[in-house]
Formats: C-alpha cells, sequence, structure tokens
C-alpha cells in the first residue's frame, strides 16, 4: 500500500504576485555558507569535541541558525567547505563522463536489481518519479499557479545512475541488501580510489552541515550524526546523455524529494535543476564554482516531524542547458550530464522519530518511530527500486 506522507504544501498566489514571482525565479540566489569557521573552531577543539556547543559564539551561533533558517524555509542550501574543491569534483566528474558513455550493455553488467539497485548502475528507464505514480501529490501539483508547476511527465526517468557505497557498514544488519559490497566496473583502474576520496569529502561536508543544523534547530549538536554512523550513505551520479535526449522540455528526473536525510552535490557542467521552496516558488538553481549544493530530504523532515521538510525538485533540459550543450558541443567536450551527487542516510538499523523538542510538536504524531531501513525499502518500492529475492539468481 502507498505510504502518504505529508508534501509541500500547494500555494495559490493571485495572477499580479504569481507574475512577479514567475519574474523573480531566474534571478533568485540561494546564500552561500562559508564552512571555514566552524571548520576552524571544531580543530581548535579537536581533543574535546564535546565543548564545541558551548563554544559557539554569537557569530558562529547565528550562522547556525541561518543554516537551519535555510533548510527549513528553502530545503536547499549552498556551501563553501576548503576540503572540497572545485579540481576534485573535475576529477570525479571526467571519469563518470567516460563510464556514461560507454555502451548500454557494458553498464548492464554492473546492475544489481536484486539488490535494490543501491549498489551499481541503474538504467535508464527504471526509475518512476513518485510524482507518477502518488495520487495525493498529482492532487496537489494541479492545486499549483501554472508557473510553478513541474514539467510534464511521461514515463521513468530518462537518467542513468550509479551507486556506489560510501564510508563503512554495520557488521550485523536487518537490511543487508542496503548495506552491500561495491561494484567496480572494469576498465577504470582509478575507480575506487576517486570514488572513496569524493564520497568520504562529501560526506564530511555533510557531517559538518548536520552539526551546524543541529544547533541552529537547538538540538545537541550530534543530535543527527550520531544517528549517520555506519549509514548507507551513497555516491550517486547520474548521467543523462544529452546528445540523444538534448530537447528543450525533456525530463531526466521526474518531479520528486529524496527519501534519504540530506543530499549533497558538486557542481554540475550542464543546468537543469530546479527546486521548489517551502511556499512552493519553482526555482533554477546556479551553483557556484567551488560550492556544494545541499537539499532536505524525508528522513530529516521525519526527524524535525515535518519543520524542515523534503525539498521536491526535478532535472529538465531548460534553454539554458540548450546553451551549455551548444558550448560543449564546440569545445569537443562530453555531451553527458553527469549530477555530482551524494545521499546521506540515517543508519538502517536506527529508529527513525522526532528528535528533543520536535517531539512535542503538534505534527508528530505523522512520523511514527521506524527503523530507517524499512522506510527506505518502503520508500524504493513505490519508485520502482525494490527488487524481489527471486532477482538473486542474476547476481
Amino acid at each position: 500500500m502507498l505510504k502518504k506522507y505529508p508534501h509541500t504544501p500547494a500555494v495559490s498566489l493571485p495572477p499580479s504576485q504569481n507574475k512577479r514571482q514567475k519574474e523573480r525565479k531566474k534571478r533568485m540566489d540561494l546564500p552561500v555558507i562559508d564552512l571555514t569557521v566552524y571548520l576552524a573552531l571544531a580543530d581548535e577543539i579537536n581533543g574535546d569535541p564535546s565543548t564545541l556547543t558551548d563554544r559557539v559564539g554569537p557569530e558562529l551561533s547565528g550562522l547556525c541558525r541561518e543554516v537551519s533558517r535555510v533548510l527549513r524555509e528553502t530545503g536547499a542550501l549552498l556551501v563553501k567547505d576548503p576540503r572540497c574543491t572545485a579540481e576534485d569534483n573535475d576529477r570525479f566528474i571526467d571519469m563518470m563522463e567516460q563510464y556514461f558513455e560507454r555502451p548500454a550493455e557494458f553498464k548492464r553488467l554492473q546492475e544489481r536489481p536484486a539488490l535494490h539497485y543501491q549498489v551499481g548502475v541503474t538504467p535508464e528507464g527504471v526509475e518512476v518519479p513518485r510524482s507518477l505514480v502518488d495520487e495525493e501529490m498529482q492532487e496537489k501539483l494541479r492545486e499549483m499557479p501554472k508557473g510553478f508547476q513541474p514539467a510534464t511527465l511521461k514515463g521513468p526517468d530518462r537518467k542513468w545512475r550509479y551507486m556506489w557505497r560510501a564510508g563503512p557498514r554495520p557488521s550485523n544488519t536487518r537490511f543487508q541488501e542496503l548495506n552491500s559490497e561495491p561494484v567496480i566496473p572494469e576498465g577504470f583502474p582509478e575507480w575506487k580510489d576517486t570514488m572513496d576520496s569524493w564520497g568520504h569529502k562529501m560526506i564530511s561536508a555533510i557531517e559538518v552541515v548536520a552539526e551546524m543544523a543541529a544547533i541552529g534547530f537547538g538540538l545537541p549538536k550530534d543530535a543527527f550524526t550520531s544517528l549517520m554512523k555506519q549509514g548507507p550513505h551513497l555516491l550517486a551520479p547520474t548521467g543523462s546523455d544529452l546528445q540523444r535526449y538534448g530537447q528543450e522540455g525533456t525530463v531526466f528526473a521526474g518531479y520528486h524529494y529524496d527519501l534519504n536525510f540530506l543530499t549533497i552535490h558538486g557542481r554540475s557542467r550542464f543546468p537543469g535543476l530546479n527546486i521548489w521552496l517551502r511556499n512552493g516558488q519553482k526555482v533554477e538553481v546556479k551553483v557556484p564554482v567551488g560550492c556544494l549544493l545541499i537539499q532536505t530530504g524525508k528522513q530529516i523532515e521525519w526527524l524535525t516531524a515535518g519543520d524542515c521538510i523534503a525539498g521536491m525538485h526535478e532535472v529538465v533540459v531548460t534553454n539554458r542547458t540548450i546553451e551549455a550543450i551548444k558550448v560543449a558541443s564546440e569545445q569537443n567536450r562530453s555531451l553527458w550530464r553527469v549530477s555530482s551527487t551524494l545521499f546521506a542516510h540515517i543508519a538502517s538499523d536506527a529508529v527513525l522519530k522526532p528528535l528533543g523538542h520536535f517531539a512535542e510538536s503538534p505534527l508528530a504524531s505523522k512520523y511514527p518511530p521506524m527503523c530507517a531501513g524499512e522506510f527506505v525499502e518502503q520508500e524504493l518500492a513505490v519508485i520502482n527500486l525494490k527488487g524481489t529475492k527471486e532477482n538473486v539468481n542474476d547476481l
């Protein structure tokens, strides 16, 4: 049975305001949070991390409140982490472009449907956007002003994705399929080092944001990170073939939310990501060079009893994508759009439930306690990624 969870509320605007909002869409910029000061303080007191919260001064405390505010109001945040460089991101994207350019029959050798596609490759045409199968979500979309509605969906996503487990996994877990060994394609000797290096750096950035958000929400600084330990974090780049599907309006990832805790992206070489703010406004995201984009997932919504909701988004070919395709073609560069994406998760055997003062929220009853792994499996089933035990012989 399809679970009914709270979604982003629909918004109705008068025509004049709707027009002004639409005009603002392309020029709205998300704030950039520099993590340098927080990292410096954490290094300074590395011998006793428990004192960090006590030593957060007014300026840093204000920065933590800003992190939680932006996540709450927009579902997205731009950060600058000196440990994650543009060069790191480029090295990763270069390798993934080479991989996605390989023939489909080669890539399918890394396909693992019996493991819910949580390791290896997910071919195009497999994942179904939640908005295509969720009637409650479809009803809310129809209530949106025309200018804020997502691109029209016609079927499964036209993107490939590669799932690479990032970080350690538990030796004992009820959710073995979510904590499986990674898959390495032949012919890429640098694969493991590149994936592990970029994955580690992205997780490190997420952990800092998670600590800052916890402080900003009035929770202990490790309220989130303690639940993330040995989580099934996934470095999960997507590959979208712009040579084949480079027509304006093509949907690579239909309107959806992420089921995990927080999602982090490096900068893609082709634009096309749209997000929806909490008030229903549609915004085209531009990630500055050297910055990372963080988006809220369903698990942080659960932990905050809906105070911070899962951010809705889509990836679609826009006029800006077309312009980038033209430039890339002139420079003889790859026409695969690679997203430098990592999904940070709550540990599979940890319990999802509203934390601290959020447990007193009037909405807390909508987020009953349940194992994170159970929640993930339910969500994967809805979007056509949860395989059956019958597939195990395909491995």
